[in-house]
């Protein structure tokens, strides 16, 4: 990252300090530009990239040029290279990514390169934290089964990653029981400013998770991307990226006593999606930012993939360096910090408007208009105030299935199943609550929002509450500060009476990882063929992800996620009904247990102080003994376990040359599937439990394995051959060829029935080329690369939908899988497709970005669509055959 001769802004370049000349920064306010002073801050770090990486080959000064022309050039559609200082991803997509950088290594050696060349040049940062799930819960050893199980599970996984650990330079791995990603990433491994050979410039990353912009909170510049796009990134390549827009969102106002920050994200959330920001960047600003704590702001930050955004940019402010004070940064780091983001005019005062910069356009929020809400039943942007959680939820039952809706006959609407447990009698009905969990980087990363929880906890002992114990509860916090802040207050006690015990550091229910229900509860939600709920604190709740058996899943604060524990339903009006009768006959209301911000503040200025973080993260990369006695191979290239049901080669570089192929039409290609709006990667390639019943179960089952060792998809990342067969393998993917919900479709030229990945087998097997057809936000939700190379690997050579989530797209473009789009005003409907055609997408060996091309039906019929590589460096990438193709015939010339 350090300068070269070669930079033409040398010039700008002085000392920090002038007692220490060595120590060098990029003075960008010494461009004499006045453009530099009205440009949104997130973008002010995009230049200083630009600036400090300008290299007339990869960054060129014409695009120092663009960015400083900002205002003019966010709607003309300009491509720039972006070098982020460093990648952070989780174990679910850094396995996969490890497993590439192996093969590539084989395949560069093939080439007769130098397979050491396949290496991170950025430091890169890996956090195991998406294997452990919820098998054990209520007891005391609860975390300590977990965590034993999270080993015999993934003892394969993670010594392969602890080989990739010593194999690859710049690469960290945080072990196993650490925390969340994000929280460790906000706590612990975030610079803020970078003191890097010499040079100080600003921390900015890319994530292989769509929640890494939970930094943007802290003031450091992060997105998602995909998998396949960060392993170019730690490789070297710097991302190619349109220059976004810039959406100004303005705060103020004060928020009620009673209010969280839950309550303030859900509501952002619902109005982000409203005014549309897909594709750009959303910086807040105003008096009412001065007034949230980082973790608050973090919270915000987090749910950006939630409302659309590629981006959520809180820049550093006086609180933003209190947060590093309090969280154990040196007192050195804070000084350097502090004194560079000021020289270069990137410390932001939220109380003065003239440090207000330019925006696209504004938009504002008063923070005293927001009430408690959750968000459901089946998307995070479906907010419902609290006081309206009822009347929502009885409605969506009737409602025709839908996002809002589930077509239960209104003769069921009350219908209840007894059944028994542990000696009792209980009764489920529709709307009852069976998992409860405070889960997820969103929420407990912030502690007035778990301190609130263990107040309410705390309350509702003391009037003599309690959680029915067929619920699913859990705790499962983002780092060890969460739990030692919890004990030292004095309300883990009354978590754990609750049932909220601590059952593992990770994100467990929110990614799928929930663990088996009990079998009575199994048994009656299925007699009665209700919609059972979960109440998570998480931040997605797409269909079919929490848990099979919860049809309606709902986001809440983790206060609300223990009320509606209490109260066994979400079929409850709180202002008008009690939560529960006591045992003495007293009605008692969320009100009477409901702790004001006054109260849940004064406990977090006793006992979150710095020494906790310190005491916690000094040891983090060593504390866990198992992950420490793990032996792994020191060898530079992988030995392939040929036996192994977690690692595997992948084929995506099999026969590979340093010659390019010129692109080809698709000839007389098949629909595999014919989809509708919101399909998200979760549908597209799950990450939760492996059905018996499916594929991938039948793999499994032939390589010896017993349903017990199935594990999960996400775990199994590192094997094509179970990927490919968990491609739509979702149980709640809506195929319009079957009009239902089924991991299923029709194979068209025999009118058979049979499960996705069988199908796609046949048309292989037949050499015919295969389609998808979908609607708007086709690829929502996760950062998930194995959305993209699992339709690769089923022979699916184009999508053609409305519209595109930004990461997924990106996906598709990175494995050669060509994204085509409607143009306005066309869908399949109006079109008249049934997806039953043959189609042929016309591709000409002259391409430029966002092209259209045609495509010729069976039938006749010929229409456009948009070819969806919107840059030169994506067009190129798909001359390739995919991204990383192009990094090994790079890697291999050179």
């Amino acid at each position: 990252m350090s300068a070269t001769v070669k930079n033409p802004f040398q010039h700008i370049v002085e000392p920090l300090d002038p007692k220490n000349p060595k120590q060098q920064f990029y003075n960008l306010t010494k461009l004499g530009d006045p453009r530099y002073d009205r440009l949104p801050f997130s973008i002010r770090v995009l230049l200083e990239s630009a600036v400090r990486n300008c290299d007339e080959f990869l960054v060129k000064r014409s695009d120092v040029e663009s960015i400083l022309n900002w205002k003019h050039t966010q709607t003309q559609t300009v491509e720039v290279p972006f070098r982020p200082a460093r990648v952070i991803l989780q174990d679910f997509t850094g396995v996969p990514a490890v497993v590439d950088f192996a093969a590539m290594r084989d395949a560069v050696m093939k080439l007769g390169g130098d397979p050491e060349k396949i290496n991170p040049v950025c430091p890169a940062d890996l956090v195991i934290d998406h294997s452990i799930q919820v098998d054990f819960n209520r007891k005391s050893d609860s975390l300590q089964k977990n965590q034993d199980l999270e080993f015999e599970r993934n003892r394969e996984r993670f010594q392969f990653l602890k080989w990739g650990s010593k194999a690859f330079r710049n690469m960290r791995i945080i072990p196993p029981g650490s925390g969340i990603v994000h929280q460790v990433n906000l706590e612990y491994l975030a610079r803020v400013v970078f003191n890097y050979e010499g040079y100080f410039y600003p921390d900015s990353l890319v994530g292989t998770d769509s929640h890494t912009t939970m930094i943007d909170g802290l003031g450091v510049l992060g997105w998602g991307v995909g998998g396949i796009e960060a392993e170019a990134v730690m490789l070297g390549q710097p991302i190619s990226m349109v220059l976004p827009e810039v959406v100004g969102y303005k705060l103020c106002g004060t928020p009620d006593k009673l209010i969280t920050s839950t309550d303030i994200v859900l509501t952002v959330t619902k109005h982000l999606r409203q005014v549309g920001v897909v594709g750009k960047f959303v910086e807040f600003f105003g008096p009412g930012v001065a007034q949230l704590s980082i973790a608050d702001r973090a919270t915000i930050a987090n749910m950006c993939p939630e409302y659309g955004a590629t981006a959520a940019f809180f820049p550093v402010d006086n609180i933003s360096v209190q947060y590093l004070e309090q969280t154990g940064r040196e007192a050195e780091k804070l000084a350097y910090i502090t004194k560079y983001l000021k020289a270069v005019s990137m410390f932001r005062d939220y109380n003065d408007v003239s440090q207000d910069p330019d925006f696209t356009q504004v938009v504002e929020l008063d923070l005293s208009t927001v009430v408690p809400c959750c968000s459901g039943p089946k998307r995070p942007q479906d907010r419902i105030p609290v006081s309206d959680m009822k009347k929502d939820f009885e409605t969506c039952l009737g409602a025709k299935q839908g996002f809002k809706g589930f077509q239960v006959a209104p003769e069921q609407h009350s219908t209840a199943v007894p059944f028994q447990f542990n000696g009792k009698e209980y009764t489920l009905s529709h709307g009852s609550v069976v998992i409860a969990a405070i889960t997820s980087c969103t929420n407990t990363s912030n502690p007035s929002v778990m301190l609130g929880a263990g107040l309410l906890a705390k309350k509702a002992i003391q009037c003599g509450l309690s959680v029915k114990p067929y619920i699913k509860t859990s705790l499962s916090p983002g780092s060890g500060v969460v739990t030692y802040y919890l004990k030292e207050s004095g309300v883990m006690d009354y978590l754990s009476q609750l049932g909220f015990e601590v059952v593992g550091y990770g994100c467990m229910t929110c990614i799928g990882n929930s663990g088996p229900l009990p079998e009575p509860v199994v048994e009656a939600i299925n007699k009665g063929d209700l919609v059972a709920s979960g109440v998570l604190s998480g931040n997605r709740n797409f269909e079919g992800r929490v848990h099979p058996n919860t049809r309606a899943n709902y986001l809440a604060s983790p206060p609300l996620v223990i009320a509606y524990a209490i109260a066994g339903t979400v079929r409850i009006d709180f202002e008008k009904e009690p939560i529960a009768i006591n045992s003495e006959g007293k009605e008692i209301f969320l009100r009477d247990i409901w702790p004001t911000r006054e109260e849940i503040q004064a406990v977090e200025r006793t006992f979150v102080i710095p020494s906790m973080f310190k005491e916690v993260y000094e040891k983090i990369e060593k504390v866990n003994e198992r992950w420490n006695s793990l032996v792994a191979p020191s060898d530079k290239l992988y030995t392939w376990d040929p036996k192994s049901t977690y690692i595997k080669s992948p084929p995506f570089f099999d026969g590979l040359t340093m010659k390019l192929q010129p692109p080809k039409s698709i000839i007389n290609a098949y629909v595999l599937l014919n989809l509708g709006d919101s399909v998200t990667t979760d549908h597209i390639s799950p990450a939760g439990n492996i059905a018996r019943t499916s594929a991938a179960a039948r793999y499994l089952t032939n390589r010896g394995l017993t349903p017990r060792d199935y594990n999960s998809y996400g775990s199994r990342r590192g094997n094509d051959a179970v990927m490919a067969r968990g491609t739509f393998a979702n149980i709640r993917l809506f195929n319009k060829f079957l009009n239902k919900q089924a991991p299923q479709t029709i194979h068209l030229p025999t009118g058979e029935t049979l499960d996705v990945f069988d199908a796609a087998e046949r048309y292989q097997q037949s050499g015919v080329p295969l389609l998808v057809l979908a609607g708007k936000e086709y690829g929502s939700g996760s950062s998930r690369d194995w959305a993209a190379k699992g339709p690769f690997l089923l022979g699916i050579k184009a999508v053609i939908a409305e519209s595109y989530e930004r990461i997924h797209r990106s996906n598709l473009v990175g494995m050669g899988v060509i994204p085509l789009e409607y143009l306005p005003g066309d869908t399949a409907d109006s079109l008249g497709l049934t997806g039953r055609e043959r189609y042929t997408v016309i591709i000409p060996e002259q391409l430029t970005p966002r092209m259209m091309v045609d495509v010729k039906l069976d039938t006749g019929k010929t229409f456009q669509v948009r070819m969806r590589f919107d840059t030169d460096v994506e067009l190129a990438y798909f001359h390739h055959g995919g991204i990383l193709n192009y990094m090994i015939r790079k890697m291999s010339e050179n």
